[in-house]
């Protein structure tokens, strides 16, 4: 079974930076596509970046477009979102994700989350 593990997230300031890291326990099928979801309390989950690991193509939910961004270190298998010029609504629990495709619906595979506060 192909485990996510997380890491990064923390507290930080309005415009302050962080990065989260996913590493998989190994490739297949299943992390074809790695990505990020978020949910604050009292929404709905929403995907944030996902990144195909074969070719490389990324995706973004356009309110982070232009201050996040994903990337991959295949010799590690893991997969990084690079979070800059954060602001207060960005504040949610980030789950990394794996699956087919980048779609919600294709996740197979849910990292344990972690918290991300953004303070004004």
């Amino acid at each position: 079974q192909v485990q996510l593990v997380e890491s990064g997230g923390g507290s930080v300031q309005a415009g302050g930076s962080l990065r989260l890291s996913c590493a998989a326990s190994e490739y297949t099928a299943s992390t074809n596509c790695m990505g990020w979801f978020r949910q604050a309390p009292g929404k709905k989950r929403e995907g944030v970046a996902g990144i195909y690991t074969e070719g490389g193509s990324s995706y973004y939910v356009d309110s982070v477009k232009g201050r996040f961004t994903i990337s991959e270190d295949k010799a590690k298998k893991t997969v990084y979102l690079q979070m800059n010029s954060l602001k207060p609504e960005d504040t949610a629990m980030y789950y990394c994700a794996a699956g087919v495709h980048c779609r919600e619906d294709d996740v197979e595979l849910w990292g344990q989350g972690t918290l991300v506060t953004v303070s004004s």
